[in-house]
């Protein structure tokens, strides 16, 4: 029997008409215990990581980035493999949080977790630490695909930890799948699909494998062995049946989609996601993470460094660990907004003008009054409008 569900509350986005947080903080956690092949995040593999060290270091750096006395909706620990840091490191960034912002009642409080069984032994205690949402990296119930991904985690060790989450009170629950694997058919796909639908999560998300190394951060090495030629991905006509096969999947499982990879019972999207899609800010800590804060019309972006060696020895040094630091204008911002707001299956209000009449001539996107939605078809290629766009 399915635990009762209490979605959290978020402001409605005007331009959109979805609730989203408008002001977020990252928390990026960026130790793993292997490295994914495909995965570009800033990440490093560390049997021993320096946990302590770094969470005085996400301590000192919120001291030096916060504005003081705003009001956060959401939270989120990414990765990285979050799930790897101590409950009561957790606990103490929170407190932090809490002694620094105005935490909105119910607000969003993700970590994401790997599915093995020395990350859910730990649920229980990161729920008592405030954490009220689990994002857990289930990629495939299919053992060749995870093999093909280089997880270590089995299927069973996916829907056991979905019930150890459910047992340390988690009733706000999604789960990431991945699709457009090499050497994976549409009918493991289509399978695979059904099986995730079937676990009952609140949220589902289901990304294509992305190896261009013009989209990756770095050159990861399924995208060496792809560009070798050793691996082959599926064509691009059969990873879009596969999306629509997910989406299938999960819309006759009650979720329904609410933005180019993620799927949700009502009520139950990712806020803190939402707030990158409808042009909220977001305050971002930790190695590799990128923020972004409003001044007057404007903001101001940056990216930490991707070293977390670079990362410590600044902070401990009183410094802001800043890559890269970008001024961004309201035209800029605003063509941002409209681009991935996009992404969401409800559109955005957008006036008529030449290249949007020729999305609703093409049948890529339809006009709701005011509003513009991308059609099935649009989605699948929401990266090329966007370009255009931007």
């Amino acid at each position: 029997m399915s635990p009762q569900r209490y979605p959290p509350k978020a402001p409605v986005d005007a331009l959109t008409g979805l609730e989203a947080a408008r002001l977020g903080v990252y928390v990026h956690f960026p130790f793993c215990l292997s490295k994914c092949p495909y995965c570009d995040f800033a990440s490093v593999v560390a049997k021993d990581a320096p946990q302590e060290r770094y969470t005085r270091a996400i301590l000192s750096e919120l001291a030096m980035r916060a504005p003081a006395g705003a009001r956060v909706d959401s939270v989120y620990f990414g990765g990285g493999t979050p799930s790897l840091w101590a409950p009561h490191h957790v606990a103490k960034v929170l407190a932090a949080l809490r002694e620094r912002f105005e935490l909105a009642e119910r607000a969003e409080v993700t970590l994401e977790a790997n599915p093995g069984a020395a990350d859910a032994e730990r649920f229980a205690a990161y729920r008592e630490a405030g954490v009220n949402r689990l994002s857990i990296g289930v990629q495939s119930l299919d053992p060749t695909t995870l093999a093909a991904l280089g997880r270590a985690h089995s299927p069973a060790d996916a829907v056991a930890a979905l019930r150890r989450a459910r047992e340390a009170g988690f009733q706000n629950v999604s789960l990431d799948f991945i699709y457009g694997v090499q050497g994976q058919s549409l009918e493991q796909a289509t399978a695979d699909a059904t099986a995730a639908a079937q676990l009952d999560a609140e949220h589902l998300s289901a990304y294509a494998l992305t190896l261009e190394r013009e989209a990756l951060a770095e050159d990861v090495p399924l995208a060496k062995q792809l560009a070798r030629g050793e691996v082959t991905l599926p064509p691009d006509d059969e990873v879009v049946q596969m999306q629509r096969a997910y989406a299938a999947a999960f819309s006759r499982a009650g979720l329904e989609r609410y933005e180019v990879s993620n799927y949700a019972r009502p009520g139950f999207h990712s806020r803190h996601n939402a707030l990158y899609w409808t042009g909220g800010e977001y305050l971002a800590l930790g190695v590799g993470a990128t923020g972004t804060l409003r001044e007057g019309e404007g903001a101001t972006r940056w990216s930490n460094h991707r070293s977390w060696e670079k990362y410590l020895s600044e902070v401990e040094a009183g410094r802001a660990p800043d890559a890269t630091v970008e001024q961004l204008d309201a035209a800029t911002l605003q063509s941002e907004r409209v681009a991935m707001g996009l992404r969401l299956t409800n559109g955005v209000e957008l006036p008529a003008s030449p290249f949007v009449d020729s999305l609703v001539a093409s049948g890529l996107a339809v006009r709701d009054g005011a509003r513009l939605r991308l059609t099935e078809r649009g989605l699948d290629v929401h990266s090329a409008i966007a370009a255009k766009l931007i």
